[in-house]
């Protein structure tokens, strides 16, 4: 591992050893982690906000009990230190002040350094212990539902809507059963406000195979607006997407893929000689005996006479 002076770290024992292979550049990432912090001045909601979103995001977060006196948008070298402490890639920044009240920041890093952060006001929160139901288990993956149409076409929606996946995603499965789809998190972009529900998913029976689904809202519930931002830039955020050579499919030869999927393949033969190319043998092509006899002498065959 080679420190930010450019010096090797060589490790003294097996337990510094395995630390610094599980910090270590690796081919498939680790389950992104977030760390969850508060301002130097916050609220009761900002507190409980805290706690319900670190809730849902559990166990793959960590929460800072403590007070931290730092403004993001003006320096973030503090969040940085403490994203290379944790090894923390995701991060959920709360505080509240008269100009702005009730205030969240979800940001990201990139090779430990900031890389986008959003700012969101709450103006309504109801929080995981408001609503009375049970709740889905610790570490459930959910399902992000979209809509609004500014999701697709403005441009600070669009980085807001990547950076809630990545924050509430969960680890990437291979396969999923049925039984194991019941928390839902939908965001609705409306009117200039963004609509955060978390529902859980009730298989109720339906008289047939398939199971008739309800939804059942469980909290937390928020109503934010859009606040200030801090983008990447295009060339950074290409990089920061960029896969190793590894991970990328090889392209295999004479093989191709039509509009609808169809796999077609190119095969390559060698050239045939028809001639001795063997064929269905019918009888009325059979040569008779006097024909292969004559052929072989080098005479004409004798054609035989026909009675009319």
């Amino acid at each position: 591992l080679i420190s930010e002076n450019g010096i090797y770290l060589k490790p003294k024992t097996k337990r510094s050893k395995r630390f610094l292979e599980s910090r270590a550049p690796k081919l498939t990432e680790d389950v992104k982690s977030a760390m969850i912090m508060k301002g130097g001045n916050t609220s009761q909601t900002i507190t409980q906000a805290l706690k319900d979103i670190y809730s849902l995001k559990k166990p793959n977060a960590v929460l800072y009990k403590k007070k931290n006196i730092t403004r993001p948008f003006e320096d973030s070298t503090s969040l940085e230190f403490f994203s290379k402490k944790t090894d923390c890639s995701l991060f959920l920044f709360g505080s509240h002040n008269k100009k702005r009240p009730n205030n969240l920041i979800f940001g990201r890093m990139f090779d430990f350094h900031v890389l986008d952060m959003i700012e969101l006001g709450i103006e309504k929160f109801t929080s995981l212990s408001d609503i009375k139901v049970s709740k889905c288990p610790e570490g459930t993956k959910p399902m992000l539902v979209f809509a609004g149409e500014a999701f697709d076409t403005d441009n600070e929606y669009k980085r807001l809507k990547s950076v809630l996946i990545d924050f509430f995603r969960g680890p990437t499965v291979s396969a999923v059963r049925l039984a194991g789809l019941e928390h839902v998190i939908h965001f609705t972009a409306l009117d200039g406000k963004i609509f955060m529900r978390s529902y859980r998913c009730l298989l109720k029976k339906s008289g047939c195979r398939t199971p008739r689904i309800e939804l059942e809202e469980i909290g937390p519930s928020f109503d934010f607006v859009l606040r200030r931002t801090h983008l990447a830039s295009d060339d950074l955020y290409k990089t920061a997407h960029r896969q190793p050579k590894a991970l990328k499919p090889k392209k295999k030869k004479n093989i191709s893929h039509d509009v609808f999927g169809t796999k077609f393949g190119r095969v390559h033969m060698q050239k045939q000689d028809l001639s001795k190319l063997h064929t269905r043998k019918m009888k009325g092509l059979r040569k008779r005996r006097g024909e292969v006899v004559a052929e072989e002498e080098g005479q004409a065959p004798k054609l035989a006479k026909v009675e009319s």
